[in-house]
């Protein structure tokens, strides 16, 4: 729960590096409260409301911790621009999202595996 909630603090963020486990869990999260939402809104019978909120309000913290990942693997944030090419550009963002980060600095900061938890 604590990597969805750090995305959220990060909320428009788009410098700086995203490990996978960040981006991965937040993911995750993201998914069961989308899911939760849809399921709230199906039994108030509010069903574009609520969803529409909840999509609305986390659309920059996706963006911002989407771009970041791309960041990590060295990729600038306008690869993801390939998502709009059907089908074979969202094969290839899970690809790079799926990618080891690269172990030294690079051009958009310190490794974030290094960086001392807190």
């Amino acid at each position: 729960m604590n990597w969805y909630l750090d995305v959220l603090k990060k909320y428009a963020v788009f410098t700086g590096r995203a490990r996978r486990k960040e981006y991965w869990m937040y993911t995750l999260f993201n998914l069961i409260a989308y899911i939760v939402v849809v399921i709230v809104d199906v039994v108030l019978t509010t069903v574009p409301l609520l969803t529409g909120i909840y999509a609305l309000g986390v659309f920059l913290p996706t963006l911002a911790v989407n771009i970041r990942r791309l960041h990590d693997t060295g990729r600038s944030g306008w690869m993801l621009l390939l998502g709009l090419i059907p089908l074979v550009g969202a094969i290839i963002l899970i690809v790079f999202h799926a990618t080891e980060g690269n172990q030294t600095d690079n051009a958009y900061g310190p490794n974030p595996k290094l960086a001392p938890a807190y």
